[in-house]
């Protein structure tokens, strides 16, 4: 295990699918936890609120029998990012690259985040390939389309997808 015994991996989780699972799993080979920090932007519309998503991310890590549930905590983060990474003397943030796409938006993040304060480090994890077209977004849109989305998120995820979207909530955030 590294010295730095544990780690920070934000996200919107909007929901969470099989590649943020593999990016959190390959974190906890690295870190003794890994606190997984859900955010809430309050410009962005989400399908899930925070709190839900909170919720089903740990009911998805119980049922995960490859990862131990016990090392990682799952919380509503809310304000600023690198004072909750202080907050916790955590010293590392992990941040999921996809594709080179995702590369720009990510290192102006780890930029800002080092000037604010610069004994914290940002490593970035590339999802597994099977996994590198995967997004959120692409998930909501396949689903809302009656799409079949079993093997890009967890089943207790596509459950809640369907039911969504077999009630017409197309556009409504759940609360």
């Amino acid at each position: 295990m590294s010295e730095h015994k544990t780690a920070v991996y934000p996200g919107s989780f909007d929901p969470i699918t099989y590649g943020h699972l593999d990016v959190l799993r390959r974190g906890l080979g690295i870190f003794n936890k890994v606190v997984v920090a859900v955010a809430c932007n309050k410009k962005k519309p989400y399908l899930f609120n925070q709190s839900v998503r909170s919720k089903l991310i740990s009911r998805v890590l119980k049922e995960d029998k490859e990862i131990d549930d016990s090392r990682v905590e799952v919380i509503d983060l809310n304000g600023l990012l690198i004072k909750y990474v202080e907050s916790i003397n955590a010293r590392v943030i992990i941040r999921g690259l996809r594709a080179v796409s995702d590369f720009e938006y990510e290192i102006q993040l780890a930029t800002t985040n080092r000037m604010l304060n610069s004994d914290i480090e940002t490593i970035f994890m590339m999802t597994a390939e099977k996994y590198s077209f995967l997004s959120s977004t692409i998930v909501k849109e396949i689903s809302r389309l009656g799409g079949d989305v079993s093997s890009m998120v967890p089943q207790a995820i596509a459950l809640e997808l369907a039911k969504i979207y077999s009630k017409g909530e197309k556009n409504e955030t759940l609360m």
